[in-house]
């Protein structure tokens, strides 16, 4: 009996040797998984540990302001509130100096008036039970300094703000496409998102820093522990080449786009002499601040379209630097038929008779290019001068998303087609660097629009300067081609003659190609699906401006015609270039000066004088915005609008505004403006001379002064 006991025991025994064995390679097996993973059942070990000893503090980098050519920030971080009510009693320790929301229905009647929200919505915030505070949905995020002022001055108990950076955009829609726009993402960082700014982001965002110390089990830091701080590195300032006077010039002129046919137009303005992008602008285009945007891509550089017979400039320099080129040889015009059997037109159907192939580029005749290539120059020297001067490739200009364009043509119609600007693709920006070596006796420069970068220590990181890229050209074909150029605007039978301006010798091409079919089956029917382009520069001789604009599903040339002459005429002013006397320039265009706290009445007398017409919003003594920025140059005429100190304002008549007057005025007074319609207001639904209050939403109808 003893000897069974004893076998029993030693088996019990070897049992639990076993399994204690087993739980000791178990435990040495777990604990060197401790010791060499980083992440154990999820659970990043080193991260755990850290955040129960110690504290980060993140130190944000500020993001760079950008810049425009004349130093005003078009885009740049503002302090933003999002709106927050105390609910809970407890916060109040004296009654009579309440830090709670104690009367819940007139604080919710005065908030809604203020950031316009339904009055049973913001009760039912208020009138949360078991939290300590709430905020107000989308309504009550992205507040400006104005409301929240409004809303301090209406001593509302409980009622308070948390402040937070946004991007802000203080011109609105001012070359929206070029300098893009930032947001915030699920991290809750900015990030560049369009045009400069996501083409820059890394130099913008800067490098954000951070605080570490350890802390108790409060989340207080333990005395005598150290401390380590990284400093934050702030973004980069970039610094635009637009001039912000031209800029004006042009968007001011594209507003007028929709009292014409045409679906949209692109209009880019640069300095002759060394590619610097004055003017890059769109319409229709978006405001950044809210961003109210249908098309991503920016048309001036992400848009490849046909461009028609601009083109012919490029293919005479081609023939011209051949050495092939006769201008007074002749032709027989009005139509010409391939090897295929596809018959090539001129523009009006039937031709000008036999005329010489200068005669064929004044009139802009598809023939003299289709007979230039039949009988003197071969589709490699065509393609390759093309290629030379950037077409079918990258400027390399800094904006995001460039397109190459294409410039592929084999057959024979593919490469008559493409003399006269069909069938191949390219950008307006890309006519622009190819127009540069006409301005520059045949040097070829690359464009630019970032003058330089330039960190928080004033150190600049990146510059752009004058570059030539090639000589394309000698000085007698760019001669040569400049005097063509000039006969097609300057003479009463010349192409582009609807682009003259007395006075003024401007010398250039325009250009209209059919739309393709998005499926490449031909080409699309009817007047209204074609683009119309321009090419154009002046002085002649020694040209200082460069302007290339586009516009698209277009029926006539009227109206880019209408926009482009205005803004030639302004910019020469501008820039005094058909030699102005300083009495006449005075008299034709004042600078906007700084007239913040200056009295209403003086100021107001001062522009009235030089033909400014004035609109004064408020009846207050003293300025305290103006519409229009420090430096801007302004002509007989033009509107600026001065908001007073005032506490009340009334509706002033705005018949016969734009649109983009209506904009600037509504946003000066903060008040939401509904419009319908496009061009010029034909009614209003709130009187003149009706005070205006938060509540109200203005109605707006607008109609196209005439149409083509």
């Amino acid at each position: 009996m003893k000897k069974k006991n004893d076998k029993n025991s030693v088996k019990i025994y070897n049992i639990s040797l076993l399994i204690a064995i087993i739980i000791f390679v178990i435990l040495i097996g777990r604990l060197f998984q401790l010791s060499t993973s980083k992440e154990v059942d999820g659970v990043n070990l080193q991260a755990f540990a850290k955040t129960r000893t110690t504290r980060e503090i993140p130190l944000p980098a500020k993001r760079g302001n950008i810049y425009d050519g004349n130093g005003n920030a078009v885009a740049q971080d503002v302090s933003s509130y999002t709106l927050i009510a105390y609910l809970d009693p407890k916060r109040t320790t004296n009654e009579k100096n309440p830090k709670h929301v104690v009367d819940k229905e007139n604080t919710a009647l005065v908030l809604s008036a203020i950031i316009k929200m339904d009055y049973d919505e913001v009760l039912k915030y208020l009138s949360k039970e078991g939290v300590y505070q709430t905020e107000f949905g989308i309504k009550g995020r992205g507040l400006n300094e104005i409301t929240k002022d409004t809303i301090l001055a209406a001593n509302l108990p409980g009622i308070d703000f948390i402040e937070t950076k946004k991007r802000y955009y203080p011109y609105g829609d001012f070359a929206s496409y070029l300098i893009g726009y930032a947001k915030e993402n699920d991290k809750e960082k900015v990030v560049g998102e369009l045009g400069i700014e996501k083409k820059f982001n890394t130099d913008l965002e800067g490098v954000d820093g951070y605080t570490i110390y350890q802390k108790d089990r409060n989340g207080y830091k333990i005395a005598g522990t150290s401390e380590v701080t990284k400093v934050s590195e702030n973004g980069k300032d970039v610094y635009l080449t637009i001039d912000n006077n031209i800029q004006f010039f042009v968007e001011k002129a594209l507003d007028r786009r929709s009292d014409y046919d045409g679906e949209s137009m692109s209009i880019v303005v640069a300095e002759a002499k060394t590619g610097k992008i004055l003017a890059y602008a769109t319409n229709p285009s978006f405001d950044p601040n809210k961003r109210n945007i249908t098309n991503y891509l920016d048309p001036v550089s992400s848009i490849p379209f046909e461009p028609g017979s601009t083109m012919k400039i490029y293919t005479y320099m081609a023939a011209l630097e051949s050495g092939v080129y006769k201008g007074k040889d002749t032709y027989k015009s009005g139509t010409f038929t391939t090897k295929d059997k596809t018959v090539i037109k001129d523009w009006n159907n039937v031709g000008w008779g036999t005329i010489t192939y200068d005669k064929g580029f004044i009139y802009s005749s598809n023939t003299a290019v289709v007979n230039i290539m039949n009988k003197y120059m071969a589709a490699d020297t065509l393609k390759n001068y093309f290629t030379k001067l950037g077409f079918g490739s990258k400027t390399g200009i800094d904006v995001s998303n460039e397109a190459s364009g294409k410039v592929n043509f084999k057959y024979e119609t593919e490469i008559f087609n493409a003399a006269f600007g069909q069938g191949i693709m390219t950008t307006p920006i890309q006519h622009i660097k190819a127009l540069t070596s006409i301005a520059n006796n045949g040097e070829l420069l690359k464009p630019y629009v970032v003058e330089k970068i330039v960190d928080e220590n004033g150190n600049v990181t990146y510059s752009n300067e004058r570059t030539v890229l090639d000589t394309v050209a000698s000085e007698d074909t760019v001669a040569y081609i400049k005097n063509l150029m000039w006969h097609t605007i300057n003479d009463n039978d010349g192409a582009a003659h609807g682009y003259a301006i007395p006075g003024f010798d401007i010398i250039g091409k325009t250009g209209t190609a059919q739309i393709a079919k998005t499926n490449g089956s031909g080409y699309l029917k009817g007047e209204r699906n074609h683009n119309r382009s321009i090419a154009i520069m002046f002085p002649k001789d020694n040209p200082e401006i460069i302007l290339y604009g586009v516009s698209t599903y277009a029926a006539e040339s009227k109206g880019l015609s209408s926009i482009v002459k205005e803004i030639i005429t302004n910019i020469a002013k501008y820039k005094n270039i058909y030699g102005e006397d300083d009495n006449k320039k005075e008299s034709n265009e004042i600078e906007i000066e700084n007239y913040l706290n200056k009295d209403v009445k003086v100021i107001k007398d001062k522009l009235n004088q030089n033909g400014i017409n004035v609109i004064v919003l408020g009846n207050g003594n003293k300025i305290i915005k103006q519409s229009l920025s420090v430096g801007t140059k302004v002509i007989k005429d033009d509107k600026i609008f001065l908001v007073t100190n005032s506490n009340e304002f009334s509706m002033p008549n705005i018949i016969g505004y734009s649109e983009n007057e209506v904009n600037i005025l509504f946003k000066l007074l903060n008040i939401n403006v509904k419009i319908e319609g496009n061009g010029y207001v034909v009614s209003q639904s709130i009187p003149e001379n009706t005070l205006i209050t938060p509540e109200m939403i203005p109605e707006v109808k607008l109609e196209k002064k005439f149409k083509t």
